[in-house]
């Protein structure tokens, strides 16, 4: 290991994340935002803002950017050489219309109007990865490789630093709309200290890093900047699943990426490149 990948993987260790990696030239960055961009012609937008989940084994361009060597570098320093693809999706906050968004209210505090409030937009509410998950035993990571700059306006990833080292929090259902979490799941306020959240603004071609059980959020976009970005979740293989009568998980897209699996816990054949 390079002493610059030995010092990430101290920083990883002690902030639970890590930031502003820089991943695509200015090629790879064009060829993928052009990729991207004839997947949202070919499925449209409403698709494709959080709906093309686990494409990796049917684009191999997406697969490509999850592999990239740049990618698993920082994720080899710190999963170990063996690592598995657990699953990956396509986020994309697309900026809404002026005319929607209002932050005027009528003199008796109603919304005038027919606009959106701020806190009516899509967001994605404090929460744990690890908290929905559904695995354990090993260690994990959720990588966010941006298409576009991700920054404070558009909805940037916010965290709490050190956040990880506290175990599990709790966790209930959102109690405002517009959670993007595909299972509404949110940490109370009170249980985040989030006078010590960190923005993590990226420039597009930049990847963010972070642990399982580290506390994270993103604000809805109040900007005119679509921000897009490819989130895949790393597990060490020693890693296995977990029973949950109330939300069975399958793993059908678990893939290979580095190294070797002497576990299989995810699936019977596990795909190897």
């Amino acid at each position: 290991m390079t002493s610059t990948m030995a010092a990430l993987q101290e920083t990883y260790l002690q902030q639970g994340y890590l930031s502003g990696l820089n991943i695509l030239n200015e090629t790879e960055l064009r060829e993928a935002r052009q990729r991207f961009s004839d997947l949202e012609d070919e499925f449209g937008k409403e698709h494709t803002t959080y709906s093309l989940h686990n494409i990796h084994l049917q684009y191999q361009w997406v697969m490509g950017l999850a592999k990239h060597p740049c990618v698993l570098e920082v994720v080899q320093a710190i999963l170990g050489p063996d690592v598995l693809l657990l699953d990956s999706r396509f986020i994309c906050k697309y900026p809404l219309p002026r005319s929607t968004i209002s932050t005027n209210t009528k003199e008796d505090g109603e919304p005038s109007g027919a606009e959106l409030q701020e806190d009516e937009l899509p967001y994605v509410a404090w929460h744990q990865d690890i908290r929905y998950w559904g695995i354990a035993g090993g260690p994990v990571l959720s990588m966010w490789l941006a298409l576009d700059d991700s920054v404070k306006e558009n909805g940037a990833l916010k965290v709490i630093p050190g956040s990880h080292c506290a175990g599990m929090v709790y966790h209930r259902q959102a109690v405002r709309p517009g959670n993007m979490l595909t299972v509404n799941q949110e940490i109370p306020e009170e249980l985040v200290d989030a006078e010590k959240a960190i923005l993590c603004p990226l420039r597009a071609g930049q990847m963010s890093i972070h642990e399982g059980h580290l506390i994270h959020a993103s604000d809805p976009n109040m900007s005119q900047m679509r921000r897009c970005g490819l989130v895949v979740r790393y597990v060490s293989p020693s890693a296995y699943p977990t029973e949950d009568p109330d939300r069975p998980r399958k793993f059908c897209a678990t893939f290979l990426v580095s190294g070797t699996d002497q576990f299989q816990n995810f699936s019977s054949k596990v795909h190897e490149s």
